[in-house]
């Protein structure tokens, strides 16, 4: 039993399978792209597909919410989630061509059939969303400025549209300016060491 599966047991035998060739892909192409620190590549499905996942511990989305994963990289975290998600619509946007040549290859080869890839940058980007996603981009009250452009106004989930963001370390001094706000705790939900300082924080959009 994997890592993934031991955590989320009603996950399909498609959706297994493909955690697994996910793992094996992210190998393949790191030795070519460097999307993961060469370091770190031994943990990928803790670290990198298991972090992305936790997502999945705070929010269930609804079939055909429309999420934007912003400087995805490799595709993380947005196409560990739209393998767990198949009815919900993921577009992944970075600005270096080669790390999204990797997402529409990999998507390719899984037939991951519900995810967009766009080479170019978030603030060129004009279409609407109901949440954005990051993974440790850049600074919150930065990256609100950059993509407040980009949600929806009705918002369809159990929570409000907005940003749900993957970040460590003290967050007090980042997110200081910001009244509407949920940190959670990952180690809450997935205890593992890499997990003890790391959190997600969702943002509400304020319209």
């Amino acid at each position: 039993m994997t890592e993934i599966d031991k955590h989320f047991p009603k996950l399909t035998q498609a959706q297994r399978e493909k955690y697994t060739k996910l793992v094996h892909l992210y190998r393949y192409w790191n030795s070519k792209v460097n999307l993961i620190s060469r370091k770190d590549i031994d943990n990928l499905e803790i670290n990198h597909i298991l972090h992305s996942l936790s997502i999945v511990k705070i929010i269930s989305f609804k079939d055909s919410t429309s999420i934007l994963d912003v400087g995805t990289g490799g595709g993380l975290p947005g196409i560990p989630l739209a393998i767990f998600f198949p009815k919900v619509n993921f577009t992944l946007i970075d600005s270096i061509g080669k790390k999204i040549q990797v997402v529409k290859s990999i998507c390719d080869e899984l037939s991951i059939n519900n995810v967009e890839a766009i080479n170019d940058r978030v603030e060129n980007h004009l279409d609407h969303y109901d949440f954005i996603l990051s993974r440790a981009v850049t600074r919150m009250n930065k990256f609100y400025e950059i993509v407040n452009k980009n949600f929806k106004f009705n918002s369809s989930n159990e929570i409000k549209n907005g940003i749900i963001s993957l970040k460590g370390g003290n967050l007090d001094d980042e997110l200081k300016d910001f009244k509407e706000k949920n940190i959670y705790d990952i180690n809450d939900y997935l205890s593992y060491e890499f997990f003890q300082t790391k959190k997600i924080v969702y943002i509400p959009f304020q319209k």
